[in-house]
């Protein structure tokens, strides 16, 4: 399995106003690792470390290295501004490489069925991650379908991904995960309903213009 060495340092100044953007000043990011039994820390990385990581792919393992104690972790959560998109937090969990864990991981699909061309047939990704377990050592970045033998209005659920040696599936086996579908036709308009027969008939000289506000005809209009 990939791993990604980064540095990081104790986080000073927790609660202390202007602290956090002395630290996005320094184009570093507040970080904390947690688990494995541990106490939380609270750390700063850098953006550039946190690129890598995220360039390296989903379930990368990290090695840590703080002030010379070095931890594994997965990097669990980046969080981004909403307005710069920078990454304003991240957060790590700590790991064992002799413990089963289980985490996300994303579904890529390959491959274009026949029916695609023959039919017009649309492809419907309905789940686009699964949850898995494994050893740290085996827990892939992503899992590859092909898709290239579906037909039409026969689907695919999590139970039928072929999974990596030593990955096991968490995620419900009957959980749809992709299905290929021929596009409805789209309905004839609804024929406009018949105008009412007395509505069509023109109105008479004598009730012209002698109806109330919500057009029935009045008292007067109506003798006559």
């Amino acid at each position: 399995m990939e791993k990604v060495t980064i540095s990081a340092a104790a986080r000073e100044g927790i609660g202390v106003k202007g602290a956090l953007s002395k630290i996005r000043a320094e184009k570093k990011v507040p970080a904390v690792i947690y688990g494995g039994h541990k106490e939380p820390v609270s750390v700063t990385v850098s953006v550039k470390d946190l690129e890598k990581i995220v360039k390296a792919g989903k379930n990368t393992l990290v090695e840590v290295d703080l002030a010379g104690a070095k931890e594994l972790a997965l990097m669990k959560e980046i969080q981004y501004h909403a307005v710069t998109d920078n990454p304003i937090h991240a957060d790590f969990q700590r790991v064992s490489m002799k413990d089963k864990m289980n985490v996300i991981v994303p579904l890529k699909l390959e491959g274009t069925p026949a029916d695609v061309a023959n039919y017009g047939a649309i492809i419907e990704h309905i789940l686009r991650e699964i949850e898995v377990r494994a050893l740290v050592s085996a827990i892939p970045h992503e899992i590859v379908l092909d898709i290239t033998p579906m037909t039409i209005n026969k689907g695919i659920v999590a139970g039928e991904i072929k999974l990596p040696e030593g990955v096991e599936l968490v995620t419900d086996a009957q959980a749809p995960v992709v299905h290929l579908a021929i596009p409805k036709d789209e309905a004839p308009a609804a024929a406009a309903p018949a105008a009412d027969a007395a509505a069509a008939q023109p109105e008479s000289s004598s009730t012209k213009g002698k109806k109330d506000e919500e057009g029935n005809l009045t008292k007067d209009a109506a003798k006559k």
